[in-house]
């Protein structure tokens, strides 16, 4: 194939702090093959900050601004022959390039509690969004391919036969990091690293500490509203759950890697970016018994019925019998997410939406 002038969609990069979609983009950005041009496209001049400083770059207008189905028009004038967004919002209508959308999860058909961040016209709209198929099929099938990052998800598109679009899985990854001494301290601890929203159950987690014994904790790296705190104080030993309210980098990885395991009780979760995480430094996880976390886990992990806590303790205790190995086996299955693979997928997308676009023009 010929080089191609390819834009990159990074305007849902935070400025601060990557959430999910953000290390996605920033993930891949920093790890794209170097047969063709890139550009990346930004709506704030902070979003560079987390990108390659090596790229051209280009601004655009917000994605939650009111002519994003319309932002066709400007990405035009940048005469690109393709854009990659790693959502799967971005307007479609009078392109004149092949475009590549991302789906990451269909969460939110099953929990439509919107993000807290989110305005209320902006909640509510997320909420009308998900009552139906309808939009995102409207969505997927304006584009010319589709990314997901999980063979869960693609299984699920299918299912639901949300597009006619070809799906690439290109997986999320983590950012590597120093792995655990091997026969270093390990304490008695559990890490959850996540939000507190209701299908996250973090409920189910604090009622388990009890039956593990009086010596163990339970370390919440994440922020925390004073009523979340309350109720699963309420549920645990005195002293036994650590809020860090907002860990940093530095201070997670310090607590991960002296910790017996990372633990999450999730109903449903669209990937689960900590258990790579922990996996990668070799600690090991036991999480809920739900499809995309034994895609994640696969043989290393430890599975509970997210329901029980005894189901939670039991676990630990599976895990306490094996750490050691489970440890090294967490670190080969942490190594199967890269972001160089990843990278590779989503330009592969690429390259097979421009072809496909190219068979579908006129003659």
């Amino acid at each position: 194939m010929t080089r191609l002038r390819i834009g990159i969609d990074c305007r849902y990069v935070r400025i601060g702090r990557h959430d999910g979609i953000s290390r996605f983009t920033a993930g891949v950005v920093a790890h794209l093959p170097a047969r063709h041009d890139y550009t990346l496209l930004v709506n704030d001049e902070r979003q560079l900050e987390s990108l390659p400083d090596h790229l051209p770059w280009e601004l655009l207008p917000a994605p939650t601004e009111a002519g994003e189905p319309f932002v066709a028009r400007t990405v035009n004038r940048l005469g690109l022959d393709a854009v990659f967004s790693p959502m799967q919002t971005m307007g479609s209508r009078g392109r004149h390039y092949a475009l590549v959308l991302t789906l990451h999860d269909l969460i939110y058909y099953r929990n439509r509690t919107p993000p807290r961040e989110f305005s209320w016209p902006i909640r509510l709209g997320w909420r009308a969004f998900h009552l139906t198929w309808t939009p995102q099929r409207l969505l997927l099938d304006g584009a010319d391919g589709v990314v997901t990052v999980s063979e869960t998800t693609a299984g699920l598109i299918q299912q639901h036969r949300l597009t006619k679009r070809p799906v690439t899985v290109a997986y999320n990854a983590a950012d590597p990091a120093e792995r655990r001494e091997q026969n270093g301290a390990r304490e008695k601890s559990l890490v959850y690293m996540g939000s507190f929203m209701p299908y996250k159950n973090v409920e189910t987690l604090a009622a388990a500490l009890p039956l593990l014994g009086a010596d163990w904790v339970l370390h919440c790296m994440s922020r925390v509203s004073d009523a979340d705190r309350a109720r699963l104080v309420r549920l645990a030993p005195a002293g036994a759950i650590v809020f860090h309210d907002g860990a940093s980098d530095d201070e997670y990885l310090s607590v991960l890697s002296s910790a017996t395991a990372l633990a999450t009780a999730s109903y449903d979760e669209g990937f689960g970016i900590p258990l790579v995480e922990a996996m990668g430094v070799g600690t090991p996880v036991v999480v809920s018994d739900i499809p995309i976390f034994r895609e994640i886990g696969g043989d290393a992990a430890e599975y509970f019925d997210p329901s029980s806590p005894s189901a939670v303790a039991q676990a630990v205790r599976r895990l306490e019998a094996r750490w050691d190995a489970a440890s090294e086996a967490s670190v080969a299955q942490a190594a199967r997410f890269r972001w160089d693979d990843s990278a590779e997928q989503v330009v592969r997308a690429v390259e097979r939406a421009v072809e496909d676009r190219q068979a579908r023009a006129p003659r």
